[in-house]
């Protein structure tokens, strides 16, 4: 199983789903996505377009001596799972998407789509697209930052800072404006988790990670001649009840049935947020495992 985390996180996100899946017999690998941890961090924009990331996972799957790989994804992670899985189902046999439903390309620009999102604000895709302007609002303080983040996309989130939604920025503003910042942890995330993830980014910075976004509009263009493709390996998707890409993507969802046609099992966990496999580990643990197991079941049968 190879693992791809998504943003602002790191192969740390998957703590809890490596031992979980280790123990049930896989071999699972997680990865720092490119321009994140301790992977490579190429300078130029365009090094971060899905085509590369999709590379990478190929790379990772053939440097480790398999064939191929059940591929499993959360937040921008989920994407490039799935166009692991589009691309190349030759060797990706199978794909889990978590937090980020599979949809088929659309006829509209993606940052034409996230500018009309914000309305009189600015959706925060479109804020991260102009280099060095949010990562200098981050690495002021990349902890409380990214604290503010995590508990504000959570399941635990409490009503933003000044009202508004924390997936716009005011006009003049920061994203941050509206994180508020708790006196206690939450349950799923510790101070010494929160440390491994300011230590990251403090080494690694934020360019690579933001980088990522900066590629819609080119990821658009390349991808235009699979827009209208299925992912025909089987699938699952597990999200949270609470999580703006589920509820954005609820239209997404409704169309698996074409998009995701050997789809094994779609969950929304009730009262959960964003970071699901940290938010509620051992329900996506069970999900999973039950989902390999049912796919070497069938393998074996046929």
């Amino acid at each position: 199983m190879l693992l791809v985390h998504g943003f602002p996180e790191s192969w740390y996100s998957w703590r809890h789903q490596l031992p979980a899946l280790a123990a049930a017999g896989y071999r699972a690998v997680a990865i720092d996505v490119r321009g994140y941890g301790r992977s490579s961090k190429p300078a130029a924009t365009d090094a971060y377009r899905m085509l590369a990331h999709v590379a990478d996972n190929l790379g990772v799957v053939d440097a480790l001596g398999e064939g191929t790989a059940v591929v499993v994804g959360h937040d921008w992670g989920a994407p490039i799972a799935a166009n692991s899985a589009l691309l190349r189902p030759d060797v990706f046999r199978a794909v889990a998407l978590l937090s980020v439903p599979y949809a088929t390309g659309s006829p509209t620009r993606p940052t034409e789509a996230f500018r009309r999102m914000g309305g009189d604000e600015e959706f925060y895709i479109s804020y991260f697209q102009e280099p060095g302007r949010a990562e200098a609002e981050i690495e002021e303080d990349v902890r409380s930052w990214l604290l503010g983040m995590y508990l504000a996309a959570s399941g635990d989130a409490p009503r933003p800072a000044g009202g508004g939604s924390t997936a716009t920025v005011a006009p003049g503003g920061k994203l941050r404006d509206r994180f508020v910042v708790p006196e206690t942890m939450p349950a799923w995330l510790s101070e010494e988790d929160l440390g491994v993830y300011t230590g990251e980014f403090e080494r690694s910075g934020f360019a690579g990670p933001l980088n990522r976004y900066r590629n819609v509009d080119r990821d658009w263009e390349d991808l235009t001649v699979w827009a209208r493709r299925p992912i025909t390996v089987p699938s699952l998707f597990i999200g949270g009840e609470r999580d703006g890409p589920t509820m954005w993507g609820a239209s997404a969802i409704a169309r698996f049935g074409e998009s995701l046609p050997d789809l094994r099992g779609s969950h929304i966990l009730p009262g959960c947020g964003h970071w699901v496999q940290q938010e509620r580990a051992a329900e996506v643990n069970e999900l999973l495992v039950g989902f390999l197991g049912a796919l070497d079941q069938r393998r074996s049968s046929t």
